[in-house]
């Protein structure tokens, strides 16, 4: 059976047009709240949403799914998607929902789920909530009277994980010789990230912290750090935070405003890491996307890259399997299995900050020797989703690329899991080279998918 809600990470879609409607929501949230009445079970199901307005809409949908089958639905209001996780696990949830479309602008919204341990579901777990969806519950005995699930509101879920987030920078630290200019993307961080950064102690200035709801990601956050480069470089910060939607991911910025993206940072921690010998397995996980310089970078240094399948979740799951402490995207997913479970722009950040303090040098100099191969990219509105291995000549052209890069980059060409996109990417030593296989690419792929 192949998902047919389920992306790489959860429902994703246009808000109140199938299958982000209130009608999929509350048919998740029965599923969900009957697939973990078993067991152990404490009927009690967390629900965390972000900033944008379709939220409310999907949350409560979802709420009255949870709580029509017997189970309590627990709403934790706009929070972190990596604080589902946590307090999913904290509460002894028997599952967790979190509401986001994550880096997607307002428009969109999507249902992220986590399991009782605070870990994304696997794919297994999803075909088979999926499935209860399909059959609509048919013949499950719904509850009545006074067994029928309550819905209410925690008000200190934000301030628990405040707290959470403050034990994983080292107590022995303070952030106040540190000017911190932090991007909340109007999302789901807008209260967490500036108060966790000044209960810290850094000189905060906080940007993208007005909501409304239609706001998120918009012009803003690690989708588009321009703002939070410009306003370091005015302000003389010494880093700069851009977080997106539902901040589980972070793009940095140095003293001048200029990028650090997800792959510098995680090679920047695995570092740490080991320095501090503490890096596990001595390897890290990435993606098929993750920077071939980074690759190389670390290599020379004795730690090996293992790679999945793009999604933090595959990341995790890796990382699960080989005891392994540390993984990302280079879109700024990045995990630190030894505090969470799920990426966690914050944390991320934290960890760089501490290193700066430790190392006493600024993020410029930490990152001079972390070079990255050019990349160039191209996104594609694809009609449908036609496997790569039936379409000749699109296959053929990819060959062709790899034969023309004589082993000096790769090209990888996959279809997004939330949107109805094909993604080209390729990256090698030669800019020049990897931009002209680019054209050709995108012209072939359009001729055989739109």
């Amino acid at each position: 059976m192949n998902k047919k809600l389920f992306g790489t990470d959860g429902i994703r879609g246009k808000a109140n047009v199938y299958p982000m409607t209130p009608e999929v929501a509350m048919a998740v949230g029965k599923a969900i709240a009957y697939y973990y009445q078993k067991g152990k079970a404490t009927n009690r199901i967390v629900i965390g949403k972000d900033t944008r307005r379709s939220s409310y809409m999907i949350e409560l949908a979802t709420a009255a799914g949870v709580t029509s089958m017997g189970s309590n639905a627990v709403l934790l209001g706009p929070i972190p998607t990596p604080a589902v996780g946590y307090l999913t696990k904290a509460m002894r949830a028997d599952a967790g929902i979190m509401i986001s479309a994550s880096h997607n602008s307002f428009e969109d919204n999507g249902i992220k789920f986590f399991g009782k341990d605070g870990y994304k579901l696997s794919d297994k777990i999803e075909l088979e909530i999926e499935k209860l969806i399909e059959q609509g519950m048919d013949g499950i005995e719904h509850p009545t009277n006074e067994n029928v699930g309550k819905a209410f509101r925690v008000d200190d879920a934000l301030g628990r994980y405040i707290q959470f987030t403050k034990t994983t920078f080292p107590n022995t630290l303070t952030l106040q010789d540190l000017k911190v200019v932090v991007d909340c993307a109007h999302g789901a961080a807008y209260k967490l990230a500036p108060r966790a950064l000044w209960e810290l102690e850094a000189d905060v200035v906080s940007i993208g912290v007005d909501p409304n709801g239609t706001n998120i990601n918009k012009n803003c956050g690690s989708l588009y750090p321009e703002t939070m480069c410009k306003t370091v470089r005015d302000s003389q910060a010494d880093i700069g935070v851009a977080l997106d939607g539902d901040a589980d991911r972070v793009i940095l910025c140095d003293e001048e405003g200029t990028i650090i993206d997800g792959d510098q940072i995680i090679a920047l921690c695995v570092l740490s890491l080991k320095e501090q010998g503490l890096l596990k397995q001595n390897k890290v996980v990435g993606t098929i996307m993750s920077n071939m310089g980074v690759e190389q970078y670390l290599k020379k240094n004795g730690i090996d890259m293992i790679r999945t399948q793009v999604g933090d979740r595959y990341v995790i799951e890796e990382m699960r399997k080989g005891k392994i402490n540390i993984g990302g995207e280079p879109s700024g997913h990045i995990i630190f299995s030894d505090y969470t479970t799920t990426g966690d722009g914050l944390i991320a950040a934290l960890q760089v900050m501490a290193k700066m303090l430790i190392s006493g040098k600024t993020l410029k100099e930490l990152v001079a020797d972390i070079t990255l191969y050019p990349q160039v990219s191209q996104n594609i509105i694809v009609k449908d989703k036609t496997p790569i291995n039936e379409l000749p000549e699109l296959e053929k052209a990819i060959k062709s690329v790899d034969k023309n890069l004589e082993g000096k980059g790769r090209a990888i060409i996959r279809y997004s899991g939330t949107e109805p996109k094909l993604r080209l990417m390729i990256e090698g030593e030669n800019e020049n080279l990897i931009s002209d296989e680019l054209d050709k690419l995108t012209e072939i792929a359009e001729r055989n998918l739109t």
